[in-house]
């Protein structure tokens, strides 16, 4: 590059600075912003927001036509993919320094890798509430809690089953049970004191022992239970909300505790539009975000139990109505723990095949 395009990056206006930087090679710089109004003028000069997600788009549209309407001037791309390939693809993308989007997704097992992907944030001096800040550089913004769930046309009101020992009862053998084979719907056992992992393990040998029909996700598992060919099994209280707002026979199971399986976003180390991330980040963990979310069933909710808002929050509402307790993730020590037990209960189930 000659003098006078040198000169051209170097004096390039605060709000354009990621642009330009880009367009001279090397990663978009951050803006220099302090507050909302300040990073509003940033991610404007940016003009976009790459957000990727594991939730389909139409859960996700109200939010961001919220979004672009507070915020005019910045179009929101989205896409809907699985939290694994995001890791995945984040992972070769920092390493070639050409990152292609700014909002990800963690949860779960794909916490612990993404840590080292996130950009740092004073996610503070954007008026995220500090209980919704995780680990320094996540942002907590939906959960969408681990249910039994079971369909109502196939069981009677006496044969629902209504805890864990419920389910290990000789009559749902034979393929009777949908599970989840990854085994995460088992997080709760290393997350409540009452219960605890070697207790959990022991559970899911008995569990195997009834022959459950095993599904790659938890997706796969309610589908089953909507259609009925299994009457009980693993899901997602969201799956399950949404599908009854469609008049399909399938409702939460009164078996707990659970676990309340919280999701955070996070910038992108290197995003090529870091305000508009931080901004559209912020946004989301506001009362003006999560109003958006709690619609689609998406929102954040309590770490523990607590019915306060059964009223207002569906997800809050069901798990109250059935009387399942839950139990959030609190620490990345958890997180830690969660990487050494699935593993160990796949193969207590049998399912440990890969």
């Amino acid at each position: 590059m000659n003098r006078i395009g040198r000169k051209f990056c170097l004096t390039a206006s605060v709000m354009a600075v990621a642009v330009a930087l880009s367009a001279c090679g090397g990663p978009p710089a951050v803006p220099d912003t302090k507050n909302l109004d300040e990073l509003y003028q940033a991610a404007k000069a940016e003009g976009e927001v790459v957000w990727f997600a594991p939730k389909p788009e139409a859960q996700m549209k109200p939010a961001i036509d919220a979004f672009e309407k507070k915020y005019p001037g910045i179009e929101v791309r989205y896409t809907n993919k699985k939290a694994p390939d995001l890791v995945t693809q984040l992972n070769v993308e920092q390493a070639a320094e050409r990152v292609t989007f700014d909002v990800s997704n963690a949860g779960g097992l794909t916490v612990l890798p993404s840590q080292s992907m996130a950009a740092k944030v004073d996610w503070a001096s954007y008026e995220v509430p500090s209980d919704q800040i995780f680990a320094g550089d996540f942002v907590y913004v939906w959960a969408v809690p681990k249910v039994w769930a079971y369909n109502t046309d196939a069981l009677a009101a006496g044969d629902i089953p209504t805890s864990w020992d419920e389910l290990l009862d000789p009559r749902w053998d034979g393929g009777k049970l949908s599970v989840e084979s990854r085994g995460s719907f088992m997080t709760v056992w290393a997350q409540d004191p009452a219960l605890g992992t070697d207790a959990g393990l022991d559970y899911a040998s008995r569990l195997a022992q009834l022959n459950p029909h095993y599904t790659e996700n938890t997706t796969q598992a309610h589908t089953l239970i909507v259609s009925g060919q299994t009457p009980v099994g693993t899901d997602l209280i969201n799956l399950v909300l949404e599908d009854q707002g469609k008049g399909a026979p399938v409702a939460v199971a009164p078996v707990g505790p659970t676990n309340a399986n919280k999701s955070y976003l996070f910038v992108a180390d290197g995003a090529p539009h870091p305000a508009a991330g931080r901004l559209l980040t912020a946004f989301l963990a506001s009362e003006e975000g999560q109003s958006a979310l709690v619609g689609t069933y998406n929102s954040a909710i309590p770490t523990n139990t607590d019915c306060t808002d059964a009223a207002t929050n569906r997800v809050i509402g069901a798990l109250c109505a059935a009387g399942v307790e839950w139990f959030g993730e609190t620490n990345l020590e958890q997180y830690e723990q969660f990487s050494e037990y699935f593993p160990e209960v796949e193969e207590a189930l049998g399912t440990d095949v890969n």
